[in-house]
């Protein structure tokens, strides 16, 4: 899962080849319509005309319905939805399908078609257009003559005849309609092998030599770009494709995932592809960035069990397996802040304790909460750590949060973060988290806690209440400061520093009801035995209240 945090950059060059030399007429010359177009004009503004309003990158997809939800519309749907564009549908036929495959096609009225075209087009300021099942040529030619009264940004044609599992969607006569129609206008396709031999008058792809002719080929059809996917080459260890963007070739190579839940894995990346366009991104990185998100999904979801068929579908958002664990704790609850557990390694080190020894013993002597702070360890070591203690955590449905680092609490799935006054803003770290996770953070003011409130925390740590060692110049503000900050927070608050089993009752009586609960480092960690220390600690907090 850790590789989805890679989304957020640019992916490692590909491989550039120069391919063999076909002849074709040169693109110049030849008459297309073109859908790139400069977005002026009261009705394909790319802003709205309040210059203030933010305006949203959007995606139209013209395709099926799956009922399964693995593909088509659905997987449109989800595939926008994780690469945070907006989506809307203008559905060209109805299919009664699942795991087992399709059982049948209702094809839309082309009129109908041209009416959900029409309501789209002339109002949401769509800014790319992406094709799926396109089940008849009248409803090509609807396609077509909508995209000429509404030109858009790009086009993404995904020329849905036969799917992955070999069932065939369209018709011979829809080849034609294709090529005469709609690859003029694309701004790029993206066929698999099937359908580039279909498209190609049953040419026969077999290698990825033969992959790099059927790119060749189409391109002389009109597309800017060509995309041929490779997913079904026989005998490739590697899920290879081909780009072609009429100069240049580019080999995409990526592990090929052992799964059966390969549904809608090509509506999928077409739609990511058009997510990326409608975002701004070049064709290239586009299509890099849409490949890595298929690759990751399908690694995330080559174990889930949806539906009794050959292909199942994939999990396009990374949530149904976690979701799905029963010991994962239910949403936050302030009184999980009760006894708050802190790691520090260095304290682990020194007493010859194991992360999950201490993280296990903790929770056993009364913990209620527990977060893994790791200054020192690279990112890979922290990541193998927190992947362990997250089992430990939700066993006994404690939740665990990672201190400061983001991208380590997104890749192991953590229940949350706390974060400082100089660390990522919490708005910002909400963001990146969803509504779901927990999110603490550091305040010694009125003002920070406030601002935590203003900006979605769910919780805030106030202090150091009293002098520590395991936070060097850290400004102290008593329990008169504690309690300042308290009335002053709509957040329930721990409270945190130098507070151990000699002074924790005191903390606990300062008398304001949104005190919850004390944050420990040295007072457990710092023992010989950090279960007899934690039943101690948890027994004069107990006490205290």
């Amino acid at each position: 899962m850790f590789s989805c945090l890679l989304w957020l950059f640019d992916m490692a060059c590909s491989v550039v080849l120069s391919g063999p030399f076909f002849f074709c007429k040169s693109s110049s010359s030849r008459h297309r319509t073109r859908t790139f177009v400069a977005m002026q004009g009261d009705g394909a503004s790319a802003t709205t005309k309040n210059n203030s309003d933010l305006k949203i990158p959007h995606v139209l997809t013209v395709a099926g319905s799956d009922s399964g939800a693995g593909a088509g519309i659905q997987a449109d749907l989800k595939a926008c939805a994780a690469r945070g564009v907006y989506c809307s549908t203008v559905i060209t036929a109805v299919t009664a399908q699942n795991t087992v495959g399709v059982q049948g096609v209702n094809i839309m009225p082309e009129d109908f078609v041209a009416a959900q075209l029409n309501s789209v087009l002339s109002d949401m300021q769509v800014d790319v257009v992406k094709t799926g099942m396109l089940p008849s040529t009248d409803i090509i030619k609807v396609l077509h003559q909508s995209l000429r009264e509404f030109p858009v940004r790009a086009l993404v044609i995904d020329p849905v005849m036969v799917s992955t599992s070999g069932d065939v969607l369209a018709g011979p006569s829809i080849v034609s309609g294709f090529r005469d129609n709609l690859l003029p206008m694309a701004d790029i396709i993206t066929p698999n092998i099937k359908e580039a031999s279909a498209l190609l008058d049953g040419m026969q792809l077999a290698t990825v030599s033969d992959m790099y002719s059927a790119a060749k080929l189409l391109h002389c059809f009109g597309p800017r770009n060509v995309l041929v996917k490779g997913g079904d080459l026989p005998d490739s260890s590697d899920a290879v494709d081909i780009f072609f963007d009429g100069e240049n070739f580019h080999e995409l190579r990526s592990a090929r995932v052992k799964t059966r839940n390969t549904h809608g894995t090509g509506c999928s990346l077409a739609s990511c592809i058009a997510a990326e366009l409608a975002k701004g991104s070049p064709m290239l990185s586009a299509i890099k960035v849409a490949k890595r998100f298929i690759e990751t999904a399908l690694d995330y979801s080559k174990d889930i069990v949806i539906g009794n068929g050959p292909q199942g579908p994939f999990d396009h958002l990374l949530r149904l397996k976690s979701t799905s664990r029963s010991c994962r704790p239910e949403a936050f609850n302030p009184s999980d802040l009760f006894l708050y557990a802190v790691t520090d390694p260095r304290m682990n080190k020194k007493w010859g304790h194991s992360i999950t020894d201490v993280v296990k013993a903790a929770i056993e002597g009364g913990a209620t909460i527990v977060q893994l702070r790791e200054k020192d360890a690279d990112t890979g070591s922290f990541l193998e750590a927190a992947q362990a203690c997250i089992e430990i955590c939700h066993h006994h449905r404690v939740p665990l949060l990672i201190n400061d680092r983001i991208d380590v609490a997104l890749a192991c799935d953590a229940d949350g973060v706390h974060i400082g006054q100089s660390d990522m803003p919490v708005r910002v770290a909400r963001a990146l988290l969803g509504p779901e996770k927990i999110i603490g953070v550091s305040c010694k003011t009125p003002e920070h806690a406030h601002q935590a409130w203003v900006d979605g925390a769910d919780y805030i740590g106030c202090g150091g209440v009293y002098p520590t060692n395991t936070k060097e110049n850290n400004l102290t503000v008593g329990l008169d400061g504690l309690k300042t900050v308290c009335l002053a927070s709509k957040l329930p608050v721990v409270a945190i520093g130098g507070i151990g089993i000699s002074n924790a009752s005191d903390v606990m009586k300062i008398g304001v009801p949104n005190l919850k609960g004390v944050a420990v480092v040295s007072a457990l960690f710092d023992r010989e035995c950090v279960l007899t220390e934690t039943k101690k600690l948890c027994a004069v907090l107990t006490e205290a209240i």
